[in-house]
């Protein structure tokens, strides 16, 4: 059976983004552990999730619409992971609330912006081939992007008022734009799981 020349553009564009993804979470996470960061810690675990999304978008492409969709529930619900660990993360900041390098910050953020921004690119055009699967990993990379220009505006905040706040506040901000994006893919799960009925 040939493969239709869209989806073999969808996993090539997959391909590149989860290794994209998975690269840029040791950097980041290394810079949020090394500086006590709230808000790149979410993001590099944001990275980790964003891998792991794609590599299951790469290996549920082919199935049926039905099991597709299934695997779209399972995509809103890893969604969700960062949120968790931002939480986490931020209740330990929030007991001890020392701000973070502000250099080291906004470094890693214009480097997360710059990795999520060439991902949301080439998955922008592929987003409407594999249903929730693409939509599930273009608005990872978008959200993402978002939430990176939030680290660089707390970074730029943090310079002028030595304060833990700006960055819990970016951390929290992170886990509602996960939020968001889960209940996207989850509904759009579900559309196909009644398509399929």
């Amino acid at each position: 059976m040939s493969v239709a020349p869209q989806e073999v553009a969808l996993r090539r564009v997959i391909v590149q983004v989860a290794a994209l993804n998975l690269a840029y979470f040791f950097v980041e996470f290394a810079v949020a552990r090394r500086i006590g960061s709230v808000s790149l810690f979410a993001d590099s675990i944001d990275f980790l999730e964003d891998a792991s999304v794609n590599f299951l978008v790469l290996a549920a492409l082919g199935w049926s619409i039905k099991r597709r969709a299934g695997v779209g529930f399972v995509l809103a619900l890893l969604l969700l992971i960062p949120g968790m660990a931002t939480a986490w993360m931020a209740w330990q900041k929030f007991n001890v609330p020392l701000p973070p390098a502000e250099l080291p910050l906004s470094v890693a953020g214009l480097g997360a912006l710059a990795v999520n921004l060439y991902c949301a690119y080439l998955l922008a055009r592929v987003r409407h081939v594999a249903g929730s699967l693409s939509r599930a990993a273009f608005l990872s990379a978008r959200n993402d992007a978002a939430a990176n220009l939030a680290i660089i505006a707390a970074a730029g905040v943090t310079a002028l008022w030595a304060s833990a706040w700006p960055d819990l506040i970016v951390g929290v901000g992170i886990f509602l734009l996960n939020l968001g994006a889960a209940h996207e893919v989850f509904e759009a799960a579900r559309k196909e799981r009644r398509e399929s009925a």
